[in-house]
């Protein structure tokens, strides 16, 4: 604890570095699909902006997506059940939303996968992973929790989790990302755990709209994790100092 406690400073300038590549990228992103054809936009999308987007169906695929990575793992996947309100839309990034999704499912099937054994377990006796869908009070809001009985986050690795530099996974997994493309880490051939890097981006894309991503853990039991997203057009850009 006490060397990750030495790199706050390290963390910072990461956060500060994360946060200023996730806002140019989303500036070059909204500048070139407004200047496509209009016949070859979305009227559902202003740019990159969904104007009414799902949760509902961004988990749906975000699930398919975890299935396949922890069944090219382990041989098989838990169930997922999802709750709340289907019918919400919201203005938002759907990339974004679906990233921070899929990285919460891929730790939550790991987790359930490795703490009930995956040759020892049927699938069916498997605990599933629950997602619930919340639109807040007044409309503030909008609340996506993830929440699996995978054995939980030891306390004293709960700061550990937000760092770019720790892993539960083995190490070999990032030495052999090295030679794959530079843009998998965003799509279904990046390894299903090991890069260390999957929650604090998650968390820079919530808080880069005014949102957040809060984990809670009893160890021996599992883990919940809290997306907090706010309608786009209320919040500011938090530009890094």
């Amino acid at each position: 604890m006490t060397e990750f406690a030495e790199m706050e400073e390290l963390h910072d300038f990461l956060d500060r570095f994360y946060i200023s590549r996730i806002g140019i990228r989303v500036l070059i992103g909204q500048y070139l699909a407004l200047r496509r054809s209009r016949t070859d936009t979305d009227p559902d999308y202003v740019g990159i902006i969904g104007t009414c987007t799902n949760p509902y169906e961004i988990v749906t695929r975000a699930i398919d997506d975890a299935t396949f990575m922890c069944t090219r793992k382990y041989g098989d996947a838990p169930d997922v059940r999802i709750s709340g309100n289907a019918e919400l839309t919201f203005p938002y990034v759907p990339t974004h939303l679906h990233y921070i999704l899929l990285e919460l499912l891929k730790n939550s099937m790991r987790a359930t996968m490795d703490f009930h054994g995956p040759d020892g377990a049927d699938v069916d006796d498997l605990p599933p992973i629950e997602v619930v869908i919340s639109n807040g009070k007044e409309h503030e809001d909008v609340v996506i929790k993830v929440a699996d009985e995978g054995g939980g986050i030891p306390r004293s690795n709960m700061k550990k989790i937000w760092s770019y530099l720790f892993t539960t996974a083995d190490p070999a997994i990032q030495e052999g990302m090295i030679v794959l493309n530079e843009n998998v880490d965003h799509g279904i051939d990046s390894p299903l755990a090991g890069l260390g890097y999957g929650l604090p981006i998650s968390r820079g894309y919530a808080q880069y709209f005014g949102g957040d991503l809060c984990i809670m853990s009893m160890e021996g039991h599992g883990t919940d994790a809290f997306v907090h997203l706010v309608r786009l057009g209320n919040t500011r850009e938090p530009l890094p100092i």
